[in-house]
Parts: C-alpha cells; structure tokens; sequence
C-alpha cells in the first residue's frame, strides 16, 4: 500500500469550516483522512468518486495525481476552496 507518497502527491490546502480553519493534505493517506473523516458531505457523487480513486492510489492501481485531481473535483463539489500549494 502507497499511503505516504509525498514525492507523488503535491501538496493542497483545503480552506475548511472549523478551529482549524486550513488543512494541509500532502499524501494519500492526508487525501483519505480528509474525504474519511472530515469531509461536510457524504453522499456527493464527485466525493464517492474521490473515495474510490484514493482507494485505488493506496493499492497502486491508479498514479496519486488521480487521487489529487478526484479530491480537488469533489472539494469544490462541496464548496470548499482549495489553494494549490507550491513548493
């Protein structure tokens, strides 16, 4: 499994609702941390998909960047802004 892929996986902030108002996600394992457990909607057919990709990013079946670009779809699917961060 391909959790932590940092080289793979470049780096967002996701501008959320909460005491901590950015969330840096910057592996798979941050991207399904977040659609798992902090995302506002569960039922969003962009966030299903997101889901599944990053799934499929862990097992290695799909390049991380997939993983990124699904999460982007379904963050703004959720009206959260997301600032692409540069390193």
């Amino acid at each position: 499994m391909k959790w932590h892929t940092p080289g793979e996986f470049c780096p967002l902030m996701l501008v959320v609702n909460g005491p901590e108002k950015y969330k840096l996600v910057a592996s798979l394992w941050e991207a399904a941390q977040m659609l798992t457990a902090c995302w506002p909607l569960d039922d969003g057919e962009e966030y299903l998909t997101a889901i599944m990709v990053c799934r499929d990013a862990i097992h290695g079946d799909v390049p991380a960047e997939d993983a990124r670009e699904a999460l982007i779809r379904a963050a703004k699917e959720a009206g959260i802004p997301v600032i692409t961060v540069v390193h």
